[in-house]
């Protein structure tokens, strides 16, 4: 079952122009959820976007 996880996102994340800036930007993300803020999801759709673009940007 661990085999069926890991190795996909290995191979997704290999793929990636920027895999570490794109783990550092789903890791505070992650963390942005967790602590309250005064604007609701504001920071937290930022990220989730900014995420979204790491991870949809391939190497040609």
């Amino acid at each position: 079952m661990h085999k069926l996880i890991i190795g996909p996102l290995i191979a997704y994340l290999s793929g990636l122009r920027f895999p570490t800036l794109f783990a550092i930007t789903v890791a505070l993300f992650l963390i942005d959820l967790a602590i309250p803020d005064v604007i609701p999801f504001a920071d937290e759709i930022l990220l989730g976007l900014g995420a979204a673009l790491l991870g949809a940007w391939k190497k040609r």
